[in-house]
C-alpha cells in the first residue's frame, strides 16, 4: 500500500524586523517619544489634555503651512509658476486640516473651559510666534507683534526677518508685473515692514485677469489664492464660533479683547482685491 505524499511545508514568510540595537528607525525620524511627552498639565482636570494637544497640533500645522507659504514665495520669486501652484495647493488641504482642530474645542462648555482656563495663565493664542509668521506671510504686519517675543533672541529674529521680507502676495504682485501686468509702483516698492493695504490698480489687475480670462495661468493663481483666503477666514471665524461658546464675550486669556478682537478679525479677507475684484467681472 502507497502512503499518501506530504506537500513539504511551507517556507516561514520573512517578518517585519524587531529587534533594533536603539530607538527604531520610525522614532528615529518621527521623534515620536518627544512629541508624546510634551504635556506637562497645569490642572487635574481631565479636559485640559485636549486643549494642550489640540493647540500643538495647531502650532505643528502653522509650522507647515507657513513653510508652504515661504516656497511658494521662492518658487514665484523665480517665476516657477508649477511649484507656488503645488505648494500653494498643498497648503489648502493643511489649511482644512488646520480648521478641523477647532471641533473638539468648539465643545467646550464654559463651566468645563474654566476648569482649567486658569492654568493658562496670561498665555493667549495670539503669542504664537509661528502663527504671527503665518499672518505676516499673508501682508497682516505690525511691529508691535514682536514685542512680546523680545525675551526669545531666536525666535524674535526669525519675526524680525519676516516682518521685513515681502509677504507672499508682495511677491504674487511682482509675479503679475513681471508678466506684463500694471502693477503701479506705489504697490510694488511699498514699505515692506507695513501692513498691506487694498490698492485700486491692483483690483483693476484681477479684475482684467478674471475679465479676459487670456492667461489661464494667472487665473490659476488668483483661485489659489482665492482657496486660500477663503479658508483663512473660515479659520477665523471657527475661532470665533469656538470662544463664543466657550467664554462668551469675557475678556480673553493674557488680556486680550477676547470674542470683539475676533470679531473685528473675521470680517476681513486677505488678498483683498480678489474679491472686491468679482463685482467688475
Amino acid at each position: 500500500m502507497s502512503t499518501p505524499s506530504h506537500d513539504p511545508a511551507p517556507a516561514s514568510e520573512p517578518g517585519p524586523n524587531l529587534d533594533f540595537a536603539g530607538t527604531t528607525p520610525y522614532e528615529d525620524y518621527v521623534q515620536a517619544d518627544v512629541l508624546t511627552h510634551l504635556q506637562h498639565l497645569r490642572s487635574d482636570d481631565p479636559g485640559e489634555m485636549v486643549f494642550l494637544v489640540t493647540t500643538q497640533v495647531m502650532e505643528l500645522w502653522f509650522t507647515v503651512i507657513v513653510h508652504e507659504w515661504e516656497t511658494a514665495s521662492r518658487a514665484l520669486r523665480g517665476d516657477d509658476l508649477p511649484v507656488a501652484l503645488a505648494a500653494l495647493k498643498r497648503s489648502s488641504h493643511e489649511l482644512r486640516a488646520l480648521n478641523e482642530s477647532w471641533r473638539p474645542l468648539a465643545q467646550l462648555t464654559p463651566g468645563q473651559f474654566n476648569a482649567y482656563r486658569g492654568a493658562l495663565g496670561e498665555g493667549s493664542g495670539f503669542q504664537s510666534a509661528m502663527y504671527r509668521r503665518l499672518e505676516f506671510l499673508l501682508g497682516d504686519k505690525s511691529a508691535s507683534m514682536l514685542v512680546p517675543h523680545r525675551g526669545a533672541p531666536r525666535v524674535h529674529a526669525e519675526l524680525e526677518k519676516a516682518l521685513q521680507e515681502p509677504s507672499l502676495y508682495d511677491e504674487v504682485l511682482r509675479f503679475l508685473a513681471r508678466h506684463g501686468q500694471p502693477v503701479p509702483a506705489s504697490v510694488l516698492d511699498r514699505d515692506l515692514a507695513l501692513k498691506y493695504e487694498p490698492s485700486d490698480e491692483v483690483e483693476a489687475v484681477w479684475t482684467a485677469v478674471y475679465t479676459g480670462e487670456q492667461d489661464s495661468e494667472l487665473v490659476l493663481l488668483g483661485e489659489a489664492l482665492t482657496d486660500v483666503g477663503e479658508l483663512v477666514w473660515r479659520w477665523r471665524n471657527d475661532h470665533l464660533v469656538a470662544t463664543r461658546r466657550a467664554m462668551g464675550s469675557k475678556t480673553g486669556t493674557g488680556g486680550s479683547a477676547g470674542v470683539a478682537w475676533l470679531e473685528k478679525r473675521a470680517t476681513k479677507n486677505v488678498f483683498p482685491e480678489l474679491w472686491t475684484a468679482r463685482s467688475h467681472v
